[in-house]
């Protein structure tokens, strides 16, 4: 529940990277690549009398519902639809989160899930309700959460301020009282203040895509294939893997001293994120990107540009070429370039989900400011909780100050 306990909209991803959405019909939902669309987001209410449980209301107004009508004769899938609450229905529009690492199931009242279907036509961008009968289905069943709309009750003492964006992934720790009635509205926010001395504010004078790592001090990068850039155990290349919660998926952000629009990104190796001059490929226009040591004669190479594209990021090299998750077969299955995409189908290879893992705050005396960095794929939960094992929903903390003011303070999730 912690996934949803402070979020007011709501986006869902499925395991091919595409978004649970809401049909113009009223009627029917399914998966679409658009997530940006009003039709990708979803209310959360939460079911009174069991805080384990919650409604998801579209963009029409309707619930999702699990039906009991058969997806296709003969298939054990049963269609989720849009429907109204009613004494019939009451029961077939709750849903129970259930949190799986980073991503969490929707379970049925019938102990079904919430499934995202690919495959060929009629099952491809379908969503049934269903068990994961076989292992290659069990991701099926799994979507990320991107929370687009959090509210906040007002507190005097306590300032919250999200980025420009809509998405967010962590709340501070530390030097709080109570706030698990506190409630944030996007619309009644203003803009971020500074976070910490070697951090500067939300500031109009950066690039757009600043803003994706202004405040981050560690993220995870989702390509296109919905996989995370990984840094090798070789301590020399990289690629694109599906593990996410592994720490070779973590990249510790670097803001750079007098230059406002560029960042380094550095590996659980203390080697930096490389564009390097070697091919990839002899004949072919990408070039080979690696893990490196900084040193005076390559400063240029380790330094990235991000540039803001919708709810995703584009890392520009001091060349102008971008970093780029290749498809298709090997040897470009997995591997990780920087190139122009010179082609319609290729534009989407250079486009980054950014999900911010370690953020950064300081406290004052007389009010606490929080920072929400966001996320695209946001795959990150917002957390109140202590690090005892999952029981299904979190333990809220009374925070107490156990530092003087004005201590940095640093949380990983």
């Amino acid at each position: 529940m912690e996934f949803f306990n402070r979020a007011k909209v709501v986006r869902l991803k499925s395991h091919l990277g595409k978004y649970l959405v809401a049909d113009d019909d009223e009627k029917t939902v399914r998966q679409s690549r658009n997530g940006s669309s009003k039709k990708a987001r979803w209310m959360v209410e939460m079911v009174q009398g069991n805080p384990h449980l919650i409604h998801l209301r579209s963009c029409n107004d309707k619930y999702l519902s699990a039906s009991e009508d058969a997806f296709l004769l003969g298939m054990t899938g049963k269609r989720v639809l849009q429907a109204l609450p009613g004494s019939a229905t009451d029961g077939l529009i709750e849903w129970e989160p259930i949190k799986e690492g980073y991503q969490v199931k929707l379970r049925t009242r019938g102990g079904k899930f919430l499934r995202a279907n690919g495959a060929t036509p009629p099952w491809r961008n379908s969503v049934t309700h269903d068990l994961p009968h076989r292992t290659a289905t069990q991701d099926w069943v799994l979507w990320d959460v991107d929370v687009i709309d959090i509210s906040v009750l007002d507190s005097e003492s306590l300032q919250s301020y999200p980025s420009t964006l809509s998405s967010f992934s962590s709340f501070a720790e530390d030097d709080f009282t109570d706030y698990s009635n506190i409630r944030l509205s996007v619309s009644e926010i203003p803009s971020c203040p500074s976070i910490s001395s070697d951090r500067s504010s939300c500031s109009s004078s950066r690039q757009n895509g600043m803003e994706f790592f202004d405040r981050a001090e560690a993220v995870r990068l989702q390509s296109h294939l919905g996989k995370y850039l990984l840094a090798d155990e070789d301590e020399q290349t990289v690629r694109q893997s599906r593990n996410g919660s592994s720490h070779r998926a973590r990249w510790t952000v670097e803001l750079i001293a007098g230059k406002n629009n560029l960042i380094r990104l550095k590996s659980c190796y203390g080697l930096y994120l490389t564009a390097t001059e070697q091919p990839f490929l002899l004949g072919m226009t990408g070039k080979k990107v690696l893990q490196a040591l900084s040193t005076k004669n390559m400063d240029g190479s380790i330094e990235w540009e991000p540039i803001k594209e919708g709810f995703h990021v584009k890392l520009r090299t001091n060349e102008g070429k971008y970093l780029r998750a290749n498809g298709a077969t090997p040897p470009w299955r997995n591997s990780i370039t920087h190139d122009v995409p010179n082609r319609t189908a290729t534009l989407d290879w250079v486009m980054w989900g950014v999900e911010v893992v370690d953020i950064t705050i300081s406290a004052t005396t007389e009010s606490v400011s929080r920072c929400l960095s966001p996320v695209s794929s946001f795959n990150s939960v917002l957390d109140d909780y202590t690090t005892s094992p999952d029981t299904g929903s979190p333990n809220v903390v009374n925070y107490q100050s156990k530092r003087s003011m004005n201590t940095p303070m640093k949380k990983v999730l």
